[in-house]
């Protein structure tokens, strides 16, 4: 798709530049990303008072069941980012090829690995001029695997490795996740590493975040907008 915008020179003349509209992210790739965000925050907001616990509660224990509460919200929470991530793969497979990005980083093209470093300089302030991209850029692309679908997995596994503790054997949880905490040592190390992994995923979203409000602003793309209505908008038709 084709806009055009006016643009007013400096002689008082009118000029006309084309803007392209391309399609990029489906509507079920979208929902995807905001439940994910959401869940991601509930998660971590209910994971950090789940190790460090708050005071003890005045009155009857009976009478209080702010951390079950707040267990529950993780566990659920838990299950809404492991049943999308699994939805996630599935449209990998059934969606446009930019659904796919997630997973298929392209290391094996030299193309690839020039315009990363392209990227890291832009990033960096080295680059004046940034590139145009319908989907990822291969810095964002490579991030977005190493952080968030590394990360995702590995909340996933050894969250329901602890969850089947309380589930107890034999459960459906065990006999997937019974594994996890042997092959790490014990439960405490576990919990050692899915609390870190819980800062792991607060820095990169911490990143992603000021990442994309930043590029929204002085790159030539749409990105914030992209993923509410799916619509790449480029702000201006020079060469990429």
């Amino acid at each position: 798709m084709a806009l055009e915008k006016s643009l007013e020179t400096g002689d008082g003349q009118e000029k006309v530049r084309k803007q392209t509209a391309v399609y990029v992210y489906e509507a079920p790739l979208r929902l995807w990303h905001w439940v994910t965000a959401l869940s991601i925050v509930v998660l971590g907001v209910t994971g950090y008072f789940i190790g460090a616990p708050l005071p003890t509660m005045p009155g009857e224990a009976m009478d209080n069941y702010l951390m079950g509460y707040i267990r529950f919200a993780h566990f659920a929470a838990g299950y809404v980012l492991a049943i999308g991530f699994l939805g996630r793969v599935y449209w990998a497979f059934v969606g446009n090829h930019h659904a796919r990005e997630l997973f298929l980083v392209p290391v094996h093209r030299k193309a690839w690995w020039k315009e990363l470093w392209h990227e890291v300089r832009w990033y960096l302030f080295l680059e004046k001029t940034p590139k145009k991209y319908i989907g990822h850029n291969p810095l964002g692309q490579l991030a977005m695997f190493c952080f968030f679908v590394v990360g995702a997995v590995f909340m996933s596994v050894t969250g329901f490795a602890l969850y089947a503790e309380g589930l107890g054997r034999d459960s459906w949880a065990d006999r997937l996740f019974g594994w996890v905490i042997p092959l790490f040592g014990q439960s405490q190390d576990v919990h050692t590493w899915h609390h870190l992994g819980m800062w792991y995923l607060v820095v990169f979203v911490m990143v992603h975040v000021y990442l994309a409000v930043r590029e929204d602003i002085v790159s030539r793309q749409s990105l914030i907008s992209t993923m509410v209505g799916g619509w790449r908008m480029f702000k201006d038709d020079r060469p990429d």
